[in-house]
This record gives C-alpha cells, structure tokens and sequence, in this order.
C-alpha cells in the first residue's frame, strides 16, 4: 500500500512538471513516504534524513518532505529532530503534496519562511472522517498510471478493526471504500496503457462495500467486475481479514478466471488466549476453517500469512503453539516479525512486554520452521515437474541470461529463454527448487 502511495505521489509531482531521478545529490525535490507499522522503518527515515541533511547543506535550495503515516503519528518530532526539512504531510494530505512543495519553495524563495522553523513545515495532519473526505486520491485526475504491466489499485482506506498492536487506524483514519465505478474505471484506463495483472488494495480488502458507499458493492462483486475488464488477464488483492473471510469471495475466487489462486491471510499468532488479547476478532478454528475451504475449492491455492512474535505476555507455551500451528497449516510463505511497540496503541502500555533478546530468540525458531516449509512446498513443484503459467516481467535479477515472472499463485520463477519475453505469460515446467521460489524450462 506503501508503495502504491508512492507512485501516486510521483505521478503527481510528473504531472506538475518534475522529472524523476534516481540520485538525491542532483534532485531539486526529495520526498520520503514512510511506514510506523514497526519502529525499524521509523529509525530508517531519522537516518536517511540525517544522509539529505548534507546534501541540503551543499545545496540549500533542495526541498525536502516526509510524508506518509510516520508523519502523520508524529510529525511535529520530525520536524523537531530534523529541523532542515521544509514539509511535513500527512496521510490525509497526500494530493496536496505538488501545491505544497510550489508554496513551500516560494516561501523560502521570497524569504517570508524559515527553514529551521518546525512551525513553518507542519501542515495539517487532521484525517478524513467523512463520507465526502473519504478519497484521498480523485480518480479523474489523481490515480493515474500509465505503462506498468503490474499496477496497484486501492479500493479502500483506513480501518476500523483497532487490533491492539496496530497503529494503522490511528494513522490512515476510519474505513473508507472507493465506488465500484471508480474502481473499474481506473482498471480499464489500467488495462489501456499496457496493466496485465492489478492488485486491490485495502487495510481489511475484504472488508470493501460495507462502510460508506451510497450504493452498496461486496467485495465478490467487485472481483467480478474487476476479472471482467478487457485486456486484465491476472486480479490480486490483498490484505484480507479473516474475520470479513466469506464465501462467496471464496467462490469468486475459484470461479472466476482471472481470478488468482493465491491469498495472504494474516494470522498473527497460532494461540487463541493471543488472538482475544489482540482484539483480533476470530478463533483458529475459524481460521482453519477459512484455509479448509479455500484448498477444497482450489487445491493449488497458495496460502501466506503475517505472524508476530513477542506479543506482550506471550507465554513459551504459547509461542509452542505458535509453531505447531504453523507446522499444522503449512503455509507457502510468511512474513515474520518481532511485535514492535507503537504508542499510542493499547498493548504499547501492557506491563508484560518481552524482551528484545527474547523477541528474537523466538523469531529466529519461527523462520527456521517456516523456511523449511516454504523449501518442501517449492521442492513438491519441481519433484513432480509441475507446469506453470507465468507472466514474464524482466531479466532475472540472478542471471541476465534468464527471465522473470510469477505464477499465478505468486511463485517467484526463473528460466532461460533466447528472446525477450517481458509482458508474456508463457508456460514453464518447474526443475529446481529454492526458498525464494523456482527455477524452470521453458515449454
């Protein structure tokens, strides 16, 4: 989501007439769109401000922004520990970003600003609560992308679930679903400049339609809408939430045949006395009945999940659990992570927090047994030869000689071929297997 944020806010500043450039040193405008999930990505903007505070002094007129949800939670500390920086925006203000930077440097510029005011950076960081506030990008002018062969498409913002770990409602605001028409417009125009494959986007994706459309359209009937666009030839989405997980989205999924049989389905953690302590909402029973359904409905189906170790008051026993769970349900992949405090969240303020040694003492086991699995997944696939379709994107990062793409249960795949191939699906048959997906021939 952060990165489709990302290409939004660079097609904005391209349509106000900046050019792009990989080199900070020679850029006139730096914009960084940062994440609080964890504090790690929050440690990273501090550095990389510290990095632009020395180009800025070898080039004063440089214009320097943070934007994104670290500087919604916090961006008078920004501003106060990184006073060279000229803007502060936060989730709510993204569209403004190009207006902004025009009077910001026209401050500076006429000498009516100063630059290591923190007073002067700060715009307002209020979010959207309305039905009439609730795009943060208009489609007529805002979301345009031209040329990806793989392109994002948020369907929603914000959440409403206020899991007792997560900062994201109080940094993106309440749960706000786009129209459907919107929607399906963007995929078209999409499809037209060249999108093969889209990927909906939302904080709970499958959670779209029930808050704050006039005309109500389920998450089921967007995905029809969606597959049914001339020139899509692959539909994506992501995050889902178990709670919001039914069944008809399950039939859309295995009927529909642009549809892809692959789903990220946080789990958080493999203990119920956990999961109510998160405020997550469901039980592993639910859970294991989601994941029962959705393999008898598409057997090939890829499955991944989000799992977090160190929750406050997570017991040796319950981080047991945790593992068996996993060993139980066998994901295909999984992100990993020690649980991060985030003020002001709930369990930020839990007495029981656990040890950073600890954390990741536990951490370090859950990858052990989850690289195993993802290896004896991917080892099934070229044991028996398995063929694939894959859309074909560029030349393989590990070897120009081959190509790469994903199939569509979202296995990274490697193979050579003698021509370019980049914008085909082609089909492959799996050889060889590895952590980070396949190698294969081409057929």
């Amino acid at each position: 989501m952060n990165a489709d944020d990302s290409d939004q806010i660079k097609n904005l500043l391209e349509a106000d007439g900046l050019v792009e450039t990989d080199d900070p040193a020679s850029a006139d405008v730096v914009m960084l769109n940062t994440c609080s999930v964890r504090q790690k990505p929050e440690d990273k903007v501090f550095s990389k401000l510290g990095h632009l505070a020395e180009l800025k002094q070898a080039r004063p007129g440089m214009t320097i922004g943070v934007t994104g949800c670290m500087a919604q939670r916090a961006g008078a500390e920004i501003a106060r520990r990184a006073p060279h920086i000229d803007l502060v925006a936060g989730t709510a203000q993204m569209e403004r970003i190009p207006e902004l930077i025009r009077e910001r440097r026209s401050l500076l510029a006429s000498g009516e600003a100063t630059a290591n005011r923190a007073s002067d950076v700060l715009i307002q960081l209020q979010l959207p609560r309305k039905k009439q506030e609730s795009q943060l990008f208009l489609p007529e002018r805002k979301r345009v992308t031209t040329g990806k062969l793989k392109s994002f498409v948020s369907i929603m913002y914000g959440c409403d679930k206020f899991c007792a770990f997560c900062i994201v409602p109080l940094t993106r605001g309440k749960e706000r679903s786009r129209p459907a028409e919107d929607i399906v417009a963007e995929v078209r125009h999409l499809a037209a400049h060249g999108t093969r494959e889209v990927t909906l986007l939302g904080q709970t994706v499958n959670s779209y339609g029930l808050k704050g459309l006039d005309a109500t359209c389920s998450f089921s009937e967007l995905l029809r809408r969606v597959n049914d666009v001339p020139g899509i030839e692959r539909v994506r989405f992501t995050s889902p939430y178990p709670k919001d997980f039914t069944d008809d989205v399950i039939e859309a999924m295995a009927t529909l045949p642009h549809v892809c049989e692959q789903v990220h389905l946080p789990v958080q953690v493999g203990d119920d006395t956990l999961l109510k302590r998160m405020h997550r909402g469901y039980t592993l029973d639910q859970y294991r009945e989601i994941v029962r359904k959705l393999r008898a409905a598409m057997p090939d189906i890829a499955i991944t999940t989000d799992l977090m170790l160190g929750f406050p008051g997570e017991t040796e026993d319950q981080f047991q659990n945790t593992l068996r769970f996993v060993e139980e349900v066998r994901f295909d992949a999984a992100f990993m992570f020690a649980y991060s405090p985030r003020d002001p969240t709930q369990a930020a303020s839990f007495p029981d927090q656990i040890p950073q040694k600890e954390k990741i003492r536990r951490l370090e086991a859950l990858i052990a047994v989850q690289n195993e699995i993802t290896c004896a997944i991917n080892q099934r696939h070229a044991d028996e030869n398995r063929l694939f379709e894959v859309l074909v994107e560029c030349r393989s990062h590990k070897d120009p000689n081959q190509w790469q793409g994903q199939t569509r249960s979202g296995k990274t795949t490697h193979f050579p071929a003698g021509r370019d191939l980049v914008g085909q699906f082609v089909q492959v048959r799996a050889r060889k297997a590895h952590l980070w997906g396949l190698h294969a021939e081409l057929i």
